[in-house]
């Protein structure tokens, strides 16, 4: 069965935050809630409705694209239940009342097709209570469906089913979720919290009490439970303040259910503060604040952070801990070894938090791997308990258990529960066997080729790689994947080697982000070192390498993910095409920091505006290149990169990140046939009169007080270069011509006072200077 049309049924900030991801896979989706008790109501749609303008409004977004808002239909549940007739999945999203949804399901029973899959998407009730008392018709199509908040961005889907369910109605909910939506599907038991929160939540619950108990502070506990372990910034305590304060009570409580052995129940409690903070409204960002707050002092927001000794907020500083250093440095058994208040505590958490998850196999997945995968996806971990307890190292951590007098799982006596069996990653069973660790059908991941085979060209920042079928992945992996010369170098060798054993060449790379762009300290250095022939050099390198790029007699696949910026985007408008990663966040950014593209960026994007018959006549094109660059424009995701035009209408979109590789390769494959290397293109420009209505919308934007005084000087160097400088509009110019115009400028602004205080500002605090 494939799944064509959605229904949700809850218009609450969970269901309709479902229902907008799905629209933006494309699909048309019901969106269905209550008719509220108002007798003088005349909107019956009023709850579904409202949902929707909120979704629009959101941030971050759940919606892809605003325009995805047109695929979700608003309804009621006492109208349009029939409109469910011809729906292929239905999504039960209302308040976690078991008596609320066992009436939905009676409703639901009597309008939905026979092939229909109906699900919930509770977090808190099980599915053997949800399904008592109705037919076998009703449970052979029914299961838990549990989405993560926000479910644009979490990519974990957590499936409970029975052996009742229909297991082709599963795998059609598995492989729409994967391909469509982008999730990472993880089977779960029924069993109270599932996967994820069953261990998140214990963590987190450990990690607020021990800070509380040890005298830990909000910013040591968070750099604490960290970087060490692979584990977001946030920690527990911005963690906290992400999700709500408020919503933990309702978590906890339903914790009790665990059976009266758990381990949870000896945490199941709540500091003073904690319910105090609540009750003052301070429930975190959606609130007043909450451990972390916004405070305006001397017309500036501060960061703040509470004292969890007196409930006082205090300028937040971050902690410079010696420990922290040393689990850089050396590792994380080092790191746990030293006997000081703050590696004691790392350690009591974490310790506690894997002994917990340990213990509780087979009670909630049959592999480790579910148990591992539900972690990283949910809660965005780089490492799951059992991956963790391998960096760690298995004996040491038992060893260091049984000196503290803790009872051995026996799951933690046979040894480490991953390993590399040739060239295979292969986990321990419960049976203690070794078995090939699963991965869907479109998988294909650089982490596992690079078990397989040795690189074909490598350097310090980046590698070539064979993936198979005459196909090459050239992989940056310098630091933010920043460019440097290194880089670039190999960049050139590669594509002379793929021209001699290869037929396609994909460039991509695991990291979260693609490309930060140009390596900024690099070309600081040679600034501050007044070698202005290296910063040419660096320009000139990356424009002919990158012109290399594009012409090149084999087709040339970009596959970004995540941020994509300067440099990075420069490189995709140069590829054949882009299939790009669903969440691609990509833009000309080089303004920010008082320069403009320089390796080919405005030539290429000027290129695509006057490609647009759209947007006709001499001047409109360029405006529209000038305002997307001048305003450092990013999309918000792959979607908004096409309407920005750093996409192409034939690039392709991949949901899924871990499907994004096999795409990308298919979609060079598909190219190999009939390849024409690409025609260069020559640029009938303005010239001097588009530059002078450029120069004077940036003046009037001055005049608003909307751009800065250095904003204009910087435009009018990009004016210089988008509208070819002293050219006829009767002398096209060729690409060369663009890039030495790009090089001139760049060569020239790159002396300013007014650049190099926004490069070292960049530098020094990772944020854009508004000088």
């Amino acid at each position: 069965m494939s799944i064509k049309k959605v229904a949700v049924i809850g218009a609450g900030v969970m269901g309709a935050s479902i229902a907008a991801h799905i629209s933006n896979a494309g699909v048309p989706v019901y969106l269905l809630d209550i008719v509220p008790n108002d007798s003088d109501l005349k909107n019956r749609n009023i709850i579904a409705e409202t949902a929707i303008q909120k979704i629009l409004k959101a941030n971050p977004a759940p919606l892809m694209h605003k325009k995805n808002a047109r695929l979700i239909t608003p309804g009621n549940t006492e109208d349009h239940l029939h409109l469910l007739a011809d729906v292929d999945w239905v999504i039960e999203a209302v308040i976690e009342d078991l008596g609320i949804k066992k009436m939905l399901y009676k409703k639901l029973e009597k309008v939905c097709s026979a092939t229909a899959l109906i699900s919930s998407n509770t977090s808190t009730l099980p599915l053997s209570s949800l399904v008592k008392g109705l037919g076998t018709g009703f449970q052979s199509r029914f299961m838990i469906t549990h989405f993560f908040n926000p479910p644009r961005y979490m990519r974990l889907l957590e499936l409970v089913s029975s052996s009742m369910t229909n297991k082709a109605l599963i795998d059609s909910v598995r492989d729409f979720a994967e391909i469509s939506l982008g999730k990472g599907c993880v089977d779960c038991k029924d069993t109270t919290g599932f996967i994820a929160n069953r261990i998140g939540i214990y963590w987190v619950q450990c990690g607020l009490l021990e800070a509380f108990k040890q005298g830990i502070s909000v910013e040591e506990a968070d750099a604490l439970l960290a970087a060490p372990f692979g584990i977001p910034k946030t920690g527990i305590f911005g963690l906290l303040d992400l999700v709500g304060l408020d919503l933990i009570p309702h978590i906890m409580e339903s914790m009790k259910q665990l059976p009266e052995h758990d381990a949870f129940h000896k945490i199941n409690d709540m500091p003073e503060l904690f319910t105090q903070m609540i009750s003052d409204g301070y429930t975190g960002r959606k609130g007043k604040g909450g451990f972390y707050r916004l405070n305006k002092m001397d017309g500036k927001r501060v960061k703040e952070s509470i004292n969890l000794a007196t409930g006082d907020y205090a300028k937040s500083e971050k902690p410079l801990l010696d420990c922290l250093k040393i689990a850089h440095k050396e590792g994380l058994q080092a790191f746990l070894s030293i006997d000081d208040k703050y590696s004691n505590y790392a350690w009591t958490v974490i310790s506690k938090t894997l002994l917990y998850a340990a213990n509780l196999l087979p009670e909630i997945a049959d592999e480790i791997t579910s148990v591992d995968e539900a972690i990283c996806l949910g809660y965005n971990w780089q490492y799951g308990p059992f991956e963790l307890l391998d960096k760690i190292g298995v004996d040491w951590f038992v060893d260091k258990i049984k000196q503290q007098g803790d009872i051995v799982p026996e799951i933690l006596t046979s040894g480490s529960f991953y390993k590399i069996d040739q060239s295979v990653i292969k986990y321990r069973t419960l049976s203690k066997d070794y078995r090939p660790v699963p991965r869907s059908d479109g998988t294909l991941l650089l982490s596992d080729i690079k078990l397989r085979k040795p690189a074909v060209l490598e350097n310090a920042s980046a590698s070539l790689w064979d993936v198979g079928d005459g196909v090459a992945c050239f992989e940056f992996h310098s630091k933010m994947n920043t460019f440097d010369m290194d880089m670039l170098t190999l960049l050139r060798q590669s594509l002379t080697k793929v021209e001699q054993g290869f037929i396609a060449l994909v460039i991509h790379n695991q990291a979260d982000n693609f490309s930060a762009g140009a390596n900024l300290g690099l070309l600081m250095f040679a600034i501050e070192q007044g070698d202005w022939d290296s910063v040419k050099g660096l320009i000139k390198q990356g424009q002919q390498t990158f012109m290399a790029v594009k012409y090149a007699p084999f087709p040339v696949v970009s596959a970004p993910t995540g941020l994509a910026l300067g440099g990075g985007c420069e490189i995709l408008l140069h590829c054949d095409a882009i299939q790009a990663h669903a969440e691609l966040y990509t833009g000309l950014v080089e303004v920010g920091v008082g320069l403009v593209p320089g390796w080919g960026g405005c030539k290429e994007y000027l290129r695509r505006c006057l490609q647009m018959k759209s947007i006709g006549g001499p001047i409109p094109p360029v405006a529209k290149a000038f305002e997307t660059i001048a305003m450092a424009k990013v999309s918000k995701s792959a979607v908004e990169a096409k309407e920005l035009l750093f996409l192409s209408a034939s690039d392709g979109i991949t949901m899924n990140k871990n499907r994004l590789l096999f795409d990308a390769k298919n979609k060079a494959l598909a190219m190999v046939d009939g390849y024409v290397v690409p025609e260069s293109t020559e640029y009938k420009l303005p010239g001097h009169t588009a530059k002078v209505l450029l120069d004077m919308s940036v003046k009037g934007f001055k005049l608003l007080g909307k751009v800065t005084a250095y904003d204009v000087q910087v435009a009018d160097k990009l004016a210089t270069v988008l509208t070819g400088g002293d050219c006829d509009m009767m002398d096209p110019l060729s690409e060369e011509e663009m890039l030495e115009l790009e090089c001139n400028v760049f060569t020239e602004i790159v002396k300013h006072e007014g650049t190099l205080a926004r490069l070292d500002h960049m530098l020094k605090t990772g944020k854009p200077l508004r000088n």
